[in-house]
């Protein structure tokens, strides 16, 4: 499990530095043995400030949950930056954000801090605690309070400000240093003079266990009550910590039952220390409970805890495990493992327990540089996958790879009545554009080509690898195509990717889902052209009967964008144009790249038709000529009926899925009737081919999640 300790020592990063400041500090040594132990028990650990940066930080280390998935866990140790019910800062954000924590909640620690009410509540479910009263302000009516008091301010916790009082002017003094110091209310309590006992709480519910009780052995010097001096070892005296306490088994028992009845009063959660005064004739007195326990090296609650046989690394464990019983239902909620016999559950765990390798393996492959113009890269780039599949156990097939422009493997039992899976590796980007180093937010995961190119290929890799894992991929057919031309229009790959998904049932296109977690069941198709038009070589100002190329080439660009039509889907646009002059002279030739998108083949032809016509004559050369064509993904009945399996999967699953449709083509316009086929089967992606591309990180788990469930689904009903 992914557990971050949270804590607070130094940091201050708040927007303002505002009220009273926090005083209670954990030492890094005590941060360091709590992480230490946590590591022993297998888990992934992070330290963690509670500050204003705590989300984003937890968000980055432990990205939201899967239905099922086991989620991280925080182990809250903080006592807060600064304000009131500091206690209550961190549990309050993370029952915001959704993050299970160890430990009691807001509620709790925010009445276990205010010592007034936390009493009150003492006293109306019948435990017993001081007499008490609480001073409002200097000048205060003396309480009827017998001497000795004890006093303490009303919000503090590890002694701060505590004090006995022998006499009306000790009590004045004392309470107007903590009005001073403090700014609040005091607490005024008859002081027991007596031993003091600690009672550690472990558990919730009907499995909450009470440690036996520890007792604090005070020398004979100074008051009997531990102070902050004391704690912070500047009293020059030394409190000893005595566990089990030497006191009666009925003494015993009754304490036991108070500290649980206080714990359960609150309504603390998982843990606390119940600090119990008793007198000379052995009565029990509630004095105050801590619902965030010291797990410092030489505080009663570790101490108690090894003297019931749980050495430390086995406390602080174990109150994971209660805080997982608290969440989950039970003490070790399910951890998907090799033994897991049901291959859905296999194939869930395998992936779940792996996000950071996915992030890392997209981190590693956004560092190899393959842009569609790359060579050298795109080549380095396929011998890295060809070595990823063929350890998975996939074989290059010969027929469909020229080694060049496009490359497809199949596993053990042939493409043919199987799947293909179809993705590229080249990066279709801008070349004027820097490269975009890999970097994450709570969110998204950005890089060159991530969306694009790399988290498709890191999805294939673990899905067909989950389905390895329970042991289901031998029994699959499938084919991996990977082409490199998706940024020269599949000129090359086109005719082999065709013939390749010929005999094959169905093609899932790796290209990146749209948002509103969609898969894209319908593309529209797209024609590029290159028109040239050239005409005589003019001066500026020249009176001539011919033309100006430039001026006529507006006009007829005028006229062609007007062929678009949003009711039948065609749209027409140039998208480059580069001229040619004489120097001094206006340009003579100028080519034109245009772009045309449309519906259908027919629609395509009629258009280019339409064009053809509009350029000529006019006393100059034209010249239209089709660079590439990319064919449309057209929804049909097969792929309906594709896209409802899939979807059945999803909602088993809990993630979302939902359809759309497409201005851009793909690869599946390639995939020919009768196989099936549909498009963003990939990772959420957003703002494609530029600097700011990115990938959700969810998304990324859940989709391949989706696909390997899809590919185990087909190979079990096969």
């Amino acid at each position: 499990m992914k557990i971050a300790v949270i804590y607070n020592r130094e940091s201050q990063k708040v927007i303002n530095l505002f009220g009273v400041s926090n005083r209670e500090k954990y030492g890094l040594a005590a941060i360091q043995r709590i992480v230490n132990a946590l590591k022993k028990g297998g888990h992934q650990v992070i330290a963690l400030e509670g500050d204003k940066d705590l989300i984003d930080n937890l968000e980055e280390f432990m990205p939201r949950a899967l239905k099922g998935e086991r989620p991280g866990m925080a182990f809250n140790l903080s006592y807060g930056i600064q304000g009131q019910a500091r206690y209550t800062h961190v549990p309050g954000i993370l029952e915001m954000v959704g993050v299970p924590y160890v430990g009691s909640g807001p509620l709790a620690h925010s009445l276990a801090l205010d010592k007034v009410v936390a009493k009150m509540i003492f006293v109306q479910n019948g435990l017993p605690t001081p007499k008490f009263a609480v001073l409002k302000e200097p000048g205060f009516a003396m309480p009827d309070l017998d001497f000795p008091i004890i006093v303490k301010p009303k919000n503090e916790a590890v002694s701060f400000g505590i004090r006995i009082v022998e006499t009306e002017a000790e009590l004045r003094e004392a309470a107007q240093a903590i009005f001073d110091e403090f700014g609040q209310h005091v607490l005024a309590e008859s002081y027991i003079e007596g031993r003091e006992i600690n009672v550690g709480i472990l558990g919730n519910g009907a499995q909450v266990e009470a440690f036996r009780p520890a007792e604090l052995v005070f020398p004979g010097q100074g008051p009997n009550i531990y102070t902050m001096e004391d704690k912070k070892q500047l009293s020059g005296r030394k409190i000893e910590v005595v566990c089990p306490a030497q006191i009666d088994a009925a003494t015993e028992i009754k304490a036991l039952e108070i500290a649980k009845g206080a714990f359960e009063a609150l309504g603390c959660y998982d843990c606390a220390r119940v600090d119990i005064r008793m007198d000379a004739e052995g009565n029990l007195y509630i004095l105050e409970i801590n619902s965030l326990p010291s797990l410092g090296e030489h505080g009663s609650y570790v101490a108690a805890a090894e003297a019931m046989g749980m050495p430390f690394p086995k406390l602080v464990n174990r109150l994971v495990e209660v805080a997982s019983a608290r969440y989950f239902g039970t003490p070790h909620p399910p951890q998907m493992s090799r033994r897991v016999k049901d291959p859905a559950e296999g194939v869930f765990a395998y992936l779940t327990e792996r996000r950071d390798q996915l992030e890392k393996r997209v981190e590693s492959w956004t560092e190899v540089s393959s842009r569609s113009d790359d060579a050298v890269g795109i080549r380095v780039a396929a011998d890295r996958l060809d070595e990823t599949l063929t350890d998975i156990g996939l074989r290059q097939v010969r027929e469909f790879s020229d080694q060049r422009d496009i490359w497809t493997w199949e596993g053990p039992r042939g493409i043919a009545g199987g799947t293909v899976l179809i993705t590229h590796l080249d990066v279709p980007v801008n070349t004027n554009l820097g490269i975009e180093r890999f970097r994450r937010d709570p969110e998204w995961l950005y890089g060159e080509g991530i969306g694009t190119s790399r988290a498709p290929l890191v999805q294939l890799e673990f899905a067909l690898r989950a389905l390895k894992h329970v042991r289901k991929f031998a029994r699959s057919r499938i084919g991996v195509i990977c082409y490199t031309d998706e940024g020269r229009d599949c000129e090359e790959s086109a005719e082999i990717i065709t013939r390749a998904c010929a005999g094959a049932s169905r093609a899932l296109i790796l290209n990146p889902g749209t948002s509103g977690d969609c898969v894209v069941h319908a593309r529209r198709g797209q024609r590029r052209y290159r028109l040239v038009v050239e005409g005589k070589s003019l001066r500026l100002g020249e009176a001539s009967r011919h033309p100006e190329v430039m001026r006529l080439l507006y006009k007829k660009l005028d006229a062609a964008t007007a062929l678009s039509n949003r009711k039948s889907r065609i749209g027409v646009s140039a998208v480059d144009i580069k001229t040619e002059a004489f120097p001094r002279r206006l340009p003579h030739r100028v080519q034109t790249v245009l772009q045309v998108s449309y519906p259908s083949i027919g629609d395509a032809d009629q258009t280019e038709r339409k064009m053809r016509e509009l350029f000529q004559g006019n006393g100059v050369k034209w010249s239209l000529i089709r660079i590439s064509d990319r064919p449309p993904m057209i929804t049909e009945q097969i792929n309906t009926a594709l896209y409802n399996d899939i979807k059945m999967t999803a909602d088993t699953w809990d993630i979302p899925l939902s359809t759309d449709t497409s201005l851009w083509p793909s690869a599946a316009g390639l995939v020919t009737s009768p196989t099936s086929v549909l498009c963003g089967m990939g990772p959420v992606a957003r703002e494609l081919h530029t600097s700011h591309e990115s990938v959700s990180r969810i998304s990324l788990v859940q989709r391949s999640l989706l696909l390997a469930q899809c590919l185990l689904n087909i190979t079990e009903n096969s």
